[in-house]
């Protein structure tokens, strides 16, 4: 089964508007030839507009790194699924590692996201993905299935399908030391196993992308395995040049 290839950048809290914008027309330029590649950035909700705006007239999809349950109300400081795809949004990040260890998010509450954001009309990635003492506990099957179970217990079969995963071993991100190869691809198999057991030929369907220090220097190999349809990328994506060699590196 062939899946298109996925390449995201998280941006998380970094690139203010004009810098966002910035980076937005490079890539634009720099992944016109990528082929046949699906490519989306998150940028932080404050340089959204400008994104969208210099990012206008190309197939560079747009995402929000956050969103509540609700659609509005007394949520200060949140993310409403429905304004993000009145703006032109696309995508929405659910359950990264980062908003469930520094928020506290359960893995009820990125269940409940994942199913607003489809309601909202916006495709959400869910993160999934163990920490150093996990792995070292033998717990990595355990967590990484247990959380998915969790983000997908109310979808139905058909809203599973427009979900996509992202493994991102926590351990690996922002340190510089990605999972190799053969540790992404067997929970990534892992993963899609899961998946086949409970939906069936539905999970073949699925992208699941890795996320963890990926880098051009990496990013060929871990792509090139058979489960691995993609990256969620952090900061290699801060800088076009960095991220487009990621993304030519998808290529098929």
């Amino acid at each position: 089964m062939s899946r298109r290839p996925f390449i995201a950048g998280n941006w998380k809290l970094n690139l203010g508007p004009e810098e966002a914008a910035a980076v937005a027309r490079a890539l634009v330029s720099a992944i016109a030839d990528r082929g046949d590649v699906t490519v989306a950035v998150f940028p932080t909700a404050l340089s959204v507009s400008a994104v969208l705006d210099a990012a206008a007239g190309s197939d560079i999809g747009i995402g929000v790194q956050e969103i509540e349950a609700v659609p509005k109300g007394a949520y200060t400081g949140g993310n409403s699924a429905e304004m993000a795809r009145a703006m032109g949004c696309t995508y929405a990040l659910v359950g990264h590692s980062e908003r469930r260890q520094l928020w506290g998010e359960t893995d009820e509450r990125c269940a409940a996201k994942v199913a607003h954001a489809l309601e909202a009309g916006l495709l959400p990635i869910l993160c999934v993905g163990e920490t150093l003492d996990q792995r070292k506990a033998g717990q990595v099957e355990a967590v990484v299935t247990g959380q998915l179970e969790a983000g997908l217990a109310t979808l139905s079969p058909d809203q599973v399908g427009s979900v996509t995963l992202a493994y991102e071993p926590v351990w690996a991100i922002g340190t510089g030391e990605a999972a190799t190869p053969a540790q992404a691809q067997e929970v990534h198999a892992t993963l899609r196993g899961w998946l086949r057991a409970r939906y069936g030929a539905i999970a073949d369907d699925i992208r699941i992308q890795y996320g963890g220090s990926v880098k051009p220097g990496n990013a060929a190999e871990l792509l090139a395995c058979p489960d691995i349809d993609g990256a969620l990328v952090g900061g290699a994506s801060l800088k076009a040049e960095s991220f487009a060699a990621i993304v030519a590196a998808a290529n098929p």
